[in-house]
Formats: C-alpha cells, sequence, structure tokens
C-alpha cells in the first residue's frame, strides 16, 4: 500500500551527504576495476598484451574520469562564510536525473573492463551506451517532435458514401 500524503523531500544536509557516499562509493568502483584490469591484463599477462589492451585501459579511464567530473561538478556543495551549508548541490540519487545515465555508464565501463580480462569480446557491449543514449533520444525528444501534429493543419473531414 503507497503511502498516503506529500511525498517527502530532502534537507540539504542529506543530498550533501548522500552525494558524498555515492561520489566515494563511484570512486571505489573505478579503482578497483582499473586496479583488476591493470593487475591481470598489464602485470600478469604482459607478454600477450597489444596495443588495444592499452587502448581499452585509456578508453575506460577516460569514461570513468569524465562522467566523475561531471557528477562531481553537479554535486558540487556552496557553503558561506561561516562554514554554513548554503546548497547541498544536485541530488545524485534522484530518479530519472542525468546523474543516472552517468552512474549507468561508470558501471557498465567497470564491469566490462573486469570482463574483458576473460575475453577481450566483451568491449563489444559498450555499444550498449550509444544504443541506450540513441533510445533515449527518440523516445524524449526526436520521436514526440516527428509524431506531433502541426498547429496550423485543419483537421481532416470525413466523408461517407
Amino acid at each position: 500500500m503507497a503511502p498516503k500524503g506529500k511525498v517527502g523531500t530532502k534537507g540539504k544536509k542529506q543530498i550533501y551527504e548522500e552525494n558524498e557516499a555515492t561520489l566515494k562509493f563511484y570512486t571505489r568502483v573505478i579503482l578497483g576495476a582499473n586496479a583488476i584490469y591493470t593487475a591481470l591484463n598489464l602485470l600478469v599477462f604482459y607478454s600477450s598484451s597489444t596495443f588495444w589492451t592499452w587502448f581499452a585501459l585509456v578508453f575506460a579511464l577516460a569514461v570513468c574520469v569524465g562522467s566523475y567530473r561531471a557528477m562531481s561538478a553537479m554535486a558540487q556543495a556552496v557553503f558561506g562564510e561561516d562554514g554554513s551549508l548554503l546548497d547541498g548541490g544536485i541530488d545524485l540519487n534522484m530518479e530519472q536525473g542525468m546523474a543516472e545515465h552517468l552512474k549507468d555508464v561508470i558501471l557498465l565501463t567497470a564491469i566490462l573492463q573486469v570482463l574483458s580480462t576473460i575475453s577481450s569480446c566483451f568491449w563489444y557491449l559498450w555499444l550498449l551506451a550509444p544504443a541506450r543514449a540513441m533510445f533515449l533520444l527518440w523516445v524524449n525528444f526526436l520521436g514526440p517532435w516527428f509524431s506531433a501534429e502541426t498547429p496550423g493543419a485543419a483537421p481532416e473531414e470525413v466523408t461517407t458514401s
């Protein structure tokens, strides 16, 4: 049974604390995935690593660091001169927000990075990210724009014989 009444809102301090915890979690995810990938591919299997092994590491680092920095910028808190919290930043844990997509990109990249230690073919699954982006673009912007009726068009008359 759904609770009745108004949905509760979060305070600035709660948003700030949750954002800090979220950023700490994703820092650990990024560092852990890169440590596993580096330890296995570049230290244990160094003799069989190729240019593409190094390229995949740089690609994963760029994607993860870029996504993390975007999330970090969104969660930037503002403090007053006396040290009081004026703004907790954008809530990184809200549903259907941009931060949710950034978190998905980080998780997808980290999972594929670890799986790629088994087989390099797992990197092809990263194509799911642009496919999801195209889907969201179509559902949220292009689809409604193409299917919208023109404002000046007169309704068609229906004739019966």
